[in-house]
């Protein structure tokens, strides 16, 4: 029997401490720099221990070498009645040391991870140069097997992860992202709420005047629709004034009663109080006169009609001058909570420059941003999912990983914001692939099913 060679001890700490080093040293010149993020579990099945939810909130920086010199491993993309179906796969060598070193510390006390000790079948490799993520499908811890007696490299079989609602939240920006467009995803549509806006003008002469507001003498009683108010014409060259009645019921009388007259238009020109006639077919006894003073305002326009109230916003007008009137105003919302209408209860006096109109901003329905992967809770249902993404401008919100249903009008919140949900749609419209729709679209190009059967004669 030949003696192995006497100048080597053949798998003496140091040499093979020499040889792991060489092989850290060649993984950091031909490598490739790649994410490793270890596969936490947050649920499974205990009798057959099948993952049903999973996370990724940690990430390693590790150089690995790439074993695909001719390109990705698998069947590429295949066609199927499903969609296209990537099969990617790569075959990666890591260093042993290294990962027992820099990752499994910080993996050995963590309850959610089953193996720290060595690379984890599930685990995931983002990959920068194709700015992909694979999943760990095999790893080989013995090849080459046994040098100087001992393991230097891990050998990891991956393809291409095919995301099924996991959580990835490494807090590294392009990572987290490359499967924000993946996985069942539900589009909110939130509530948009914007402040309402509008003007007043002064559009009449110091000697001509208006209707201030109306006086309601008597609120009259068994009205059973809104009354018509009919105020006396303004003289040649003016505006008619125009009202409305806001009406409540008082038991015991039947029907109701005139809470008190809004003016919508206060007119101009007039040199005497108009009449104030109240038309109804069924309640009697309304009554009411009309004041007419100057420099009153003329009547509101809303620029824009803002949205998102749940109830009618307050409305502030600038003061007048000394010795003038101050205007007050009430606003009207419709079941959409849009303001629809702005109406004076006191059109004011003695404006001489036009007033500045302000409402308040909707309560509790736009507040803030939601943030890419935070955590959202709905108030009512207690329903939460993960943010995939946000549009601040058209409060469009669409999430991922929902352990329940939210409900509409149900108020949802984050670390920094808090809307209101008007719409959902759950169907999953955002992989073009799975759904199938750029083959769709493609196939209606080239046949026109519009005239006749393309694949007969009739």
């Amino acid at each position: 029997m030949t003696p192995l060679n006497p100048y080597f001890l053949n798998g003496s700490s140091s040499e093979q401490r020499l040889v792991q080093d060489l092989i850290n040293e060649q993984l950091r010149m031909y490598g490739q720099d790649v994410v490793y993020m270890p596969r936490k579990l947050i649920n499974e099945k205990t009798i057959i221990k099948e993952a049903i939810a999973s996370e990724f909130d940690d990430s390693f920086r590790l150089e690995a070498y790439v074993m695909n010199f001719d390109g990705f491993g698998g069947q590429g993309d295949i066609l199927t009645k499903f969609g296209v179906k990537t099969t990617d796969e790569l075959t990666l060598i890591i260093s042993k040391e290294r990962y027992e070193d820099f990752i499994s510390p910080f993996l050995v006390d963590d309850e959610k991870v089953k193996i720290s000790i060595r690379p984890q079948e599930g685990d995931l490799i983002y990959f920068p140069l194709d700015n992909s993520l694979f999943e760990i499908k095999y790893v080989e811890g013995k090849q080459p097997f046994y040098q100087l007696n001992n393991l230097y490299v891990y050998q990891l079989r991956c393809e291409i992860f095919e995301y099924e609602d996991e959580r990835i939240s490494t807090s590294i920006d392009e990572v987290d992202r490359s499967v924000e467009d993946f996985g069942y995803i539900q589009t909110i549509q939130m509530v948009p709420s914007n402040s309402v806006t509008a003007t007043a003008n002064i559009s009449h002469l110091p000697t001509e005047k208006s209707i201030q507001y109306i006086d309601l003498i008597n609120d009259g009683t068994g009205y059973l629709t809104t009354p018509t108010i009919r105020i006396g014409k303004a003289p040649t060259g003016g505006i008619d004034a125009t009202a409305v009645a806001i009406m409540t019921y008082r038991p015991p009388r039947n029907g109701s009663s005139i809470e008190r007259i809004l003016v919508t238009n206060p007119g101009s020109g007039y040199t005497e109080a108009p009449k104030v006639e109240i038309i109804s077919s069924t309640g009697t006894g309304g009554i009411a006169t009309a004041v007419i003073s100057s420099g009153v305002l003329g009547q509101i326009s809303i620029l824009s009609n803002g949205d998102g109230y749940s109830s009618a916003p307050v409305v502030s007008i600038s003061s007048a001058p000394f010795g003038g009137t101050n205007a007050s105003a009430q606003a009207f919302i419709n079941s959409s909570g849009i303001v629809t209408s702005i109406m004076f209860t006191n059109a004011g006096s003695g404006y001489s420059s036009l007033p500045s109109i302000s409402l308040s901003s909707p309560v509790g329905t736009s507040t803030g941003n939601f943030i890419f992967n935070e955590s959202i809770r709905g108030v009512s249902t207690g329903t939460t999912a993960y943010v995939k993404s946000w549009d601040a401008d058209t409060r469009i919100l669409k999430i991922s990983i929902a352990n329940g249903n939210f409900a509409l009008g149900e108020q949802v919140v984050g670390s920094s914001a808090n809307y209101k949900i008007l719409s959902i749609n759950t169907d999953d419209l955002y992989d073009p692939y799975s759904e199938n729709i750029q083959i769709e679209n493609a196939a209606d190009n080239i046949l026109d099913f519009t005239q006749r059967n393309p694949f007969g004669d009739y």
